[in-house]
This record gives C-alpha cells, sequence and structure tokens, in this order.
C-alpha cells in the first residue's frame, strides 16, 4: 500500500470520527505524536494526514497548539457535506438526517424545473429528450436494472432542463447533490424505492404534456405535486431501511424537523 493511501484511508478514518461526533467541535485533535503511535507510522506522514483533514475542511491548524475540530456541520461547504455524508453511513441515524437534507434540496429543484418547463416555452428538441427515457426504458427493462446508471439519465433530463431555462444555479447545485448520491450506493438505491417501470411511466406523461398543445389543469399540477411528495417520502423510508436504522426513529425524526 502506497504512502498516499495511508495518508487518505487514516485521514478518512479520523474525518469520520468528527462526522459522527467522536470528536466535537472546538477539541484538539490527536497530536502528529499520537496519531503516529495509534497508526503505526512516522510521525512525518501523520503530519501529512493532519494536514489532509485540513484541506477537507474538517480541523483548523493552531501554531504551538495543533488541529482543533471545526463545526463542519455548521460551517462546511458542499465538499464538506459530501464528505461528510459518505462517511456517515457508520452512523446510520445521522447519515438519514443528511440523506433527508440532501433529498429536500433534490426535491424542490427537480420539481421546480418541472413546473417552470411545463409552463415555459421549451427549447429543447422532444426526439433529443425523448432519447433519453427511450435509454431509461431500456434499462428498466433489463433483469437486473442499472439503477445509478438510471439515476444518471434522470439528473442528466433535469440538467437539460435547467440550463434551457437558464437556471444555471440551480443546476450547479444539482450536479452537486448528483456527486453526493452517486458515492453513496444506499442512495441510489433509495431513489428505486418504487418500481423502475414507474420512473419511466413518469418521464412518459411529462413528454406527453410538454408535446400536446394544452397544458395540465391545477387539479393535475396539484395532483402531480401530491405524489412527487409521496414518491420522496418512499425515498426517505427506503434509505433508513438500507442503512440499517430502525424505520420509526427515521421517521419521528423527521416529523419532528419538519
Amino acid at each position: 500500500m502506497g504512502a498516499q493511501t495511508v495518508v487518505a484511508d487514516v485521514a478518512d478514518e479520523l474525518a469520520r470520527r468528527v462526522a459522527t461526533g467522536q470528536y466535537a467541535p472546538g477539541d484538539l485533535m490527536p497530536s502528529v505524536r499520537q496519531v503516529a503511535e495509534e497508526f503505526e507510522m512516522n510521525r512525518a506522514t501523520a503530519q501529512l494526514v493532519l494536514g489532509r483533514l485540513e484541506s477537507y475542511g474538517f480541523v483548523d491548524a493552531h501554531r504551538g497548539r495543533g488541529f482543533s475540530v471545526r463545526d463542519v456541520r455548521r460551517t462546511g461547504g458542499v465538499d464538506v457535506y459530501r464528505r461528510l455524508f459518505r462517511l456517515c453511513l457508520h452512523a446510520p441515524e445521522a447519515a438519514s438526517e443528511m440523506f433527508a437534507n440532501i433529498v429536500a434540496a433534490e426535491r424542490g429543484i427537480v420539481l421546480e424545473a418541472l413546473l417552470d418547463y411545463t409552463a415555459a416555452e421549451r427549447g429543447i428538441a422532444p426526439a433529443t429528450l425523448a432519447a433519453a427515457v427511450d435509454e431509461l426504458e431500456t434499462q428498466a427493462r433489463a433483469a437486473e436494472p442499472d439503477q445509478a446508471r438510471m439515476l444518471e439519465l434522470e439528473i442528466g433530463l433535469v440538467r437539460a432542463i435547467l440550463t434551457d431555462l437558464g437556471h444555471t444555479m440551480q443546476r450547479a447545485v444539482l450536479n452537486s447533490v448528483g456527486e453526493m448520491l452517486f458515492e453513496v450506493p444506499e442512495a441510489v438505491g433509495a431513489y428505486f424505492a418504487v418500481s423502475a417501470d414507474l420512473h419511466v411511466l413518469v418521464w412518459r406523461a411529462l413528454l406527453a404534456v410538454w408535446e400536446s398543445a394544452g397544458g395540465p389543469t391545477p387539479a393535475q399540477l396539484a395532483l402531480f405535486e401530491d405524489l412527487f411528495a409521496m414518491y420522496h417520502e418512499k425515498v426517505l423510508a427506503r434509505f433508513d431501511e438500507l442503512a440499517g436504522l430502525d424505520p420509526d426513529s427515521g421517521a419521528h425524526r423527521r416529523s419532528a424537523t419538519a
């Protein structure tokens, strides 16, 4: 195992301890000597490990004092959140809470994009969207659908819509959300809490609306929003199941923070 792999692996282990609260915000991290002793490495390598943690945004360096733990949940950016989520699988309750926040961001962006695109002058050739949905259907009909590829196709469809609408900031956030999801297989699997075929049916229905002369009625739009919300509740419940969390605790936490 190369030195860089050792540095990355040990930095991830220490970052996991920060992510799960074993090291609390404001605490001093183990010293270079302590890291070297625990992980049986020389001090130069231990220094690189702590430097890596600083580059992750998990600790701050203090001359003469060592490294202190940052309040990453409050002050961390998208890259920190992404790493936190991946590392939190060892703590299912924390992972579930973070996933709920990720889903809320994704849901808001996607729903707004679909509704805005329905009401806007659409600039994407219908055949372009239909080709992506055709591939989605091919994946759905496979003996073992490639869920990651299906989710990639769906995010790609929404990304194209956001581009056409000129919603560049939302597109950037969606890109970051996608990166977080694809690093955690349980997150990808959660998005298929319903049949893969239903994903295709929804997109076919949207294509039909966009290609029709008339638009959906207010009642149809309200029904779509309700079904969209119900789907995402199933996604959250499925993630809790895949992460090994008691279903009651996940539901209780979401209702308490709603």
